[in-house]
This record gives C-alpha cells, structure tokens and sequence, in this order.
C-alpha cells in the first residue's frame, strides 16, 4: 500500500515544523542504549514477564504519541490524522516516527484480515543480539494504542518479525483482539503467521 511521492508531495517547512515538541506533548527523549538496557534487565530479572511489562508501558503512552503526531501534522498544514488517505498517512507517519528518533514504517495488509507494519530500520530492535523471539515489545504497546486511536476501535499488536533475532525487518501485525488471538493460537500450534492468517 505505497503510493508514489512526487515533488508536488514535498512539503515547504520551516524547521519548528518539521520538530517535535517534546516538553509540550509529554513526550521524553531517551538513548536507545536506556531501552535496550532496561529491557535486558527486566529480561534477567522477570524472565518471560518482561514483555508484558514494556508492551504494558508501551500502551501507556500512546496517547501522548498520538496528540504528539497530531500536533506535529498541524504545524505541518496537514489536518487531523483521521483524514489523511492511507498514502498521506503513511508518509506522515513514516516521517513522524524518524524524526522521534524510531525508524521508518510500511503499511501494508495480509489477506485483507490483519494490517501490517514494517520496517527495516526499527529503533527498538537490537540487530545482532541473537534473540530467539521479537523483542520490541514496547513497540508493539504503543502501537496498540496509537492505532487504535485511529481506528476508534481496540486493537491487538503482535510482533512476527524482527531484526533482534536476525530478521531482514521488523514486521508488526494489527488486527482486532480477537483475529489476533486466533492468529496467535495458530502460531503456538506450530504454523507459520501467515498460515495463521489464512486459516481465519
């Protein structure tokens, strides 16, 4: 679900746009070395439980993620999020999550059930780590609460790929609590997530 990005696209900005106001949305900087470290010690410390803990963090602040977008698209001249089409969405998003520091998104769909988005330079992953599983739980929190925003609805967000345990992408699957836990019912059966996507 890519569009083309003309020249016509480029918008004009002036730098104050094309920040983010950290201090006025209640948004912190922190060093991705302060999340890798956090997470490793509530990995050592917590075992499995861990991933709660951050995607449960992760959700908390969704909010303030999603005010501080759509702050960041009015000094932009963009609108309110919810009326973008999915390519102007995509791209502000994209933009948005690089200027705070966390990569690039794609937004994508498997079989019309389940949105998807990927990336292949994700702040959270820690490329090289040797993870056996996904490990930007935070991430997929925040996203969680992010997106369900824009849907005005709840959703669930599970991790299927990730660059922590040597994967070209990370990828993040969204969908309705229910389709997810479906899906994650396939994939603790053995099949492959997109198998799982299927089958529903």
């Amino acid at each position: 679900m890519t569009g083309a990005y003309s020249d016509q696209d480029k918008p004009t900005l002036t730098p104050s746009a094309m920040t983010i106001d950290l201090t006025g949305s209640g948004m912190l900087a922190v060093t991705r070395d302060t999340l890798t470290a956090l997470r490793s010690a509530l990995m050592r410390d917590t075992g499995a439980a861990a991933a709660g803990y951050l995607q449960e963090a992760g959700y908390a602040g969704g909010q303030a993620l999603f005010d501080a977008f759509r702050q960041w698209l009015t000094a932009r001249g963009k609108g309110a999020p919810e009326s973008l089409s999915v390519d102007a969405f995509q791209r502000q998003a994209t933009d948005f999550f690089r200027h705070a520091g966390w990569g690039s998104l794609e937004l994508g769909a498997l079989d019309d059930t389940v949105a998807t988005l990927d990336s292949r330079d994700w702040g959270e992953a820690e490329p090289g780590s040797g993870a056996d599983l996904p490990t930007c739980h935070l991430s997929a929190g925040m996203f969680a609460d992010f997106f369900g925003r824009l849907a005005d609805a709840p959703l669930a967000v599970m991790e299927v790929e990730c660059r922590s345990r040597g994967d070209e992408r990370c990828r993040f699957l969204l969908g309705s609590p229910e389709v997810m836990q479906r899906i994650y019912e396939g994939m603790a059966n053995g099949e492959e997530y997109a198998s799982a996507v299927k089958a529903l």
